[in-house]
């Protein structure tokens, strides 16, 4: 997908919600357990009450790596099931992959080619020639890891090197990278006070913001310092739409809590 068509939808949905899989079988509703892939089945209610008000999907590689090669299967049903009956979605591997040369070559094959994934996050802190082998694909998305919304994200992120911040030398100098047009950043939505300056060195780009709702991040916050003029946003929430219900409603309820945060983002647009 390229930039231009993921604007698009934003202006046609007047949204920027992405809605994060982060899918927990602890989590999921009794009920769905009964089911030969409670995974997927939690995945396509959730897709189908939610697409209607969401631009962007983000699957959790994590939650489906811990099942072992099932877990794997039910991952590539989902993002099979996207693409097909909703292709006009962005779709992110959240993956944090991070590794030099070819094996960063590897990982992009498998969440681009095999997979077919619009974007990845990706770890920054190998530098350049982990981060250029994942922006060689056409039209393929990588989301570098800058300022991140877990508390431990003091722990280096923002510690000083020459005077600069680190997460500001991530964005700094990954502007000079190859195809650098395809990078998008993460930038916690408990880092709002941030926005301001971070857009001052990556005014164009769009930002994959975690960390509104469950985390305690404010949206009015996010969208007061991070939009720019082509959107630039992609907010993403989710705890607090896929498990608002544990219950037999659990899709109906996730869809009303996507149409909230919708007609908020409607608002800002």
């Amino acid at each position: 997908m390229t930039t231009q068509a993921l604007v698009t939808q934003i202006r046609e949905k007047r949204s920027f919600l992405c809605v994060g899989l982060d899918t927990d079988m602890n989590k999921i509703p009794e009920h769905l357990k009964a089911e030969e892939d409670p995974l997927f089945a939690f995945n396509k209610a959730i897709i189908d009450a939610t697409h209607e008000y969401a631009v962007a999907y983000k699957p959790n590689i994590a939650f489906y790596e811990a099942h072992g090669i099932e877990g794997w299967k039910s991952l590539k049903k989902t993002i099979d099931y996207l693409n097909k009956h909703h292709p006009e979605l962005f779709t992110i591997a959240d993956a944090k992959r991070g590794d030099i040369g070819n094996t960063a070559t590897m990982y992009a094959n498998a969440f681009f080619k095999d997979l077919n994934f619009d974007s990845v996050t990706v770890a920054p802190y190998m530098g350049r020639d982990s981060v250029e082998p994942f922006l060689q694909f056409k039209n393929k998305h990588t989301i570098l890891l800058a300022l991140t919304s877990n508390p431990g994200a003091f722990d280096f992120q923002t510690g000083s090197d020459d005077g600069e911040e680190l997460y500001k030398k991530v964005l700094r100098t990954s502007a000079t990278y190859e195809n650098a047009s395809q990078l998008m950043y993460v930038v916690g939505a408990t880092k709002a006070e941030y926005l301001k300056e971070i857009r001052t060195l990556v005014p164009d780009s769009f930002l994959l913001v975690p960390g509104v709702g469950a985390q305690g991040g404010s949206l009015e916050e996010v969208c007061k310092y991070g939009l720019n003029s082509q959107v630039g946003l992609l907010i993403n929430s989710s705890r607090g739409i896929i498990y608002a219900s544990s219950g037999e409603d659990f899709a109906e309820v996730a869809g009303n809590k996507a149409a909230e945060l919708q007609e908020q983002m409607a608002k800002w647009l």
